[in-house]
């Protein structure tokens, strides 16, 4: 195998794969990258069993051929290469000559037979969006996701498609987040739950482009994002045991109010200036009339605050995780937000009035 591709381009494919490199696992193969050039194009692929990236690199193919390299090895040494063309030669199945203007390195490979390549999916089941619109969802949902939970169901999101609507789900012990959204045609009816792990990379990899589509397929077992020169697999999870997250939700409140967000977030992240690390002191919101009070009281001192806001019904007092509050906010794009509320000891819940998005806070019950 003999390859020439510019550096820059050798950079942009191992950035992309190298989210799918195993950095825990005694099989060395799972830490390496296969350069694959047997079709009339480079393919860098990589794969941990639970996430595989395949992704075309722009380049010459002077004799075909594919290998398996070691992903930190290879990436470092591009990195550190001059900006020029870079050959990547191969004479046996066991040594890879690398060479850019004077700089010549010779290191190890593995035969491309021992590579595990992406499972085939079966593109039957499927859905279209923007880059953008995939990007935003994930961004807006994936902070409730814990992918350290021994309960498996709470590091997946739930992607569920009904006819011309697509739900987003992800929830923790304390909080739900969901996004809803209108798609373009009718795709019928199914849902899986996909590692948060795997949705995090891929958000990286999106340029996010409005007018870039990613093509989404899904099977009993796997689900495959296909975008620009690029192809992402994932194992999915269990999901026939999921929460029925409608029965959590409630359109019954006693008090509504509407608030500028910025001021809001803001505020929290005042209050959180007075909380050591490790300490969970709750914020406390004072409703009353035309304006919001949120105050905190911790080892280090206190803070009060008042915000101006727009109320309806009666006047309230609740206390939450501001890290909660504040995740939330961070990730809403409007200006103003609605939150409702029930009682100090019921959730409440932030939505817009198209129940675009919808996220559910559990207070801290004093």
């Amino acid at each position: 195998m003999k390859l020439v591709c510019k550096k820059s381009d050798l950079i942009t494919g191992i950035n992309i794969v190298m989210k799918a490199v195993s950095s825990k696992t005694t099989m060395s193969i799972l830490e390496c990258i296969l350069i694959d050039a047997t079709e009339g194009e480079i393919k860098f692929t990589a794969n941990d069993m639970e996430l595989g990236i395949e992704t075309k690199v722009e380049g010459e193919i002077i004799e075909a051929g594919s290998i398996a390299i070691d992903a930190k090895i290879f990436s470092e040494i591009v990195r550190k290469l001059p900006d020029n063309d870079v050959v990547i030669e191969v004479n046996d199945e066991t040594k890879a000559n690398i060479t850019c203007e004077n700089s010549k390195f010779n290191i190890l490979v593995k035969s491309a037979d021992d590579f595990s390549y992406l499972p085939e999916i079966e593109k039957k089941d499927k859905i279209t969006l923007s880059q953008f619109a995939l990007k935003e969802l994930i961004r807006q949902t994936i902070f409730t996701v814990n992918d350290a939970d021994k309960n498996k169901i709470l590091t997946g999101e739930l992607f569920e498609v009904m006819g011309n609507r697509l739900k987003v789900v992800a929830l923790d012990k304390f909080r739900i987040a969901i996004r809803n959204m209108e798609l373009k045609e009718d795709y019928g009816n199914f849902k899986v739950l996909v590692p948060g792990k795997s949705l995090n990379e891929i958000s990286k990899i999106l340029n996010g482009g409005v007018d870039d589509e990613v093509n989404i397929y899904f099977t009993s077992n796997h689900i495959l994002f296909e975008f620009d020169e690029t192809k992402v697999v994932s194992r999915l999870i269990e999901c026939s045991n999921y929460f029925d997250t409608d029965k959590m939700i409630s359109n019954d409140y006693k008090t509504k109010i509407t608030i500028n967000k910025k001021e809001m977030a803001n505020c929290i992240d005042r209050a959180t200036l007075l909380i050591k690390e490790g300490d969970k002191k709750p914020v406390f919101l004072t409703i009353k009339d035309t304006e919001m009070e949120l105050s905190i009281n911790t080892f280090i001192g206190s803070m009060d605050e008042s915000i101006p806001i727009v109320r309806e019904g009666s006047d309230m007092m609740i206390s939450f995780n501001p890290k909660f509050l504040i995740d939330i906010l961070r990730v809403l794009d409007s200006e103003e937000v609605n939150i409702y509320f029930t009682n100090p000891k019921a959730p409440c819940f932030i939505r817009d009035d198209e129940n675009s998005y919808i996220y559910v806070v559990l207070p801290v019950v004093q």
